[in-house]
């Protein structure tokens, strides 16, 4: 396991799923993932981003930590904060800073 997540983990993932196990294996698909701006600071670990996953289900989860299971990761926690919400369900965005 990655010690330190970043854009470039995910980047190639888009449109894959991540599978919340310890919440009825709730599907989130991965549906964007963006860098943010960020002050130029020496001894950052990462640069900045986002992603925005989807998931399908009319039941709106609250904001807190998800124990993803991926392929590529294993098991990794993500908080995710829902933004949206679309005819399909409901948008969540997770940002690393």
């Amino acid at each position: 396991m990655m010690n330190v997540l970043t854009l470039e983990h995910f980047a190639a993932r888009i449109n894959e799923t991540f599978i919340a196990a310890s919440d009825g294996n709730a599907a989130f698909v991965l549906k964007e993932v963006q860098p943010l701006p960020s002050a130029t600071l020496e001894g950052l670990m990462r640069k900045p981003f986002s992603l925005l996953f989807h998931h399908s289900s009319p039941i709106l989860f609250n904001q807190k930590i998800f124990q993803m299971q991926h392929a590529a990761f294993g098991e990794v926690g993500i908080f995710l904060v829902p933004v949206a919400r679309d005819s399909h369900g409901f948008l969540y965005q997770a940002v690393f800073n």
